[in-house]
């Protein structure tokens, strides 16, 4: 069985272009996806890779450990996982997503010095956040 991932090398993430947020602000709704993704990145910047992020908040959510915890691991890598391109931190809350060399991840506010730093940079790659709306819609 392959392993699909969601990690990036040396890329950030910016803000998706339909986002209204003007600022990073934290997401307020506890348990959610947004808040638990916010609260992780934000007491341990660069620590997670993006797959283990989203499947750790996935399994969390879920309620899984030990065994069950490990084997669903590989049925959710079997197939492809949204990245975090489609994050609500990038679509909703303002937050950019840089991911190091080693493909672990840290959030930047767009109003922020260093996401302009990172927009501006030609030695990562750029990828904008997916839209929330179809175009035309």
């Amino acid at each position: 069985m392959s392993k699909h991932t969601t990690n990036y090398h040396n890329t950030f993430i910016q803000v998706s272009p339909d986002s209204a947020a003007m600022v990073g602000t934290a997401p307020t709704r506890a348990g959610t996806v947004a808040a638990m993704q916010y609260e992780r990145l934000l007491a341990a910047p660069y620590t997670l890779t993006s797959d283990e992020l989203l499947f750790g908040i996935n399994a969390d959510r879920r309620g899984l450990t030990g065994d069950d915890r490990k084997a669903t691991e590989v049925e959710f890598f079997a197939k492809g996982q949204p990245c975090m391109r489609a994050s609500p931190l990038v679509k909703t809350y303002g937050f950019g997503v840089h991911h190091d060399e080693k493909g672990r991840v840290a959030i930047y506010p767009v109003e922020g010095d260093q996401y302009a730093q990172f927009v501006a940079s030609d030695h990562i790659e750029n990828i904008k956040g997916m839209r929330s709306k179809r175009k035309g819609s």
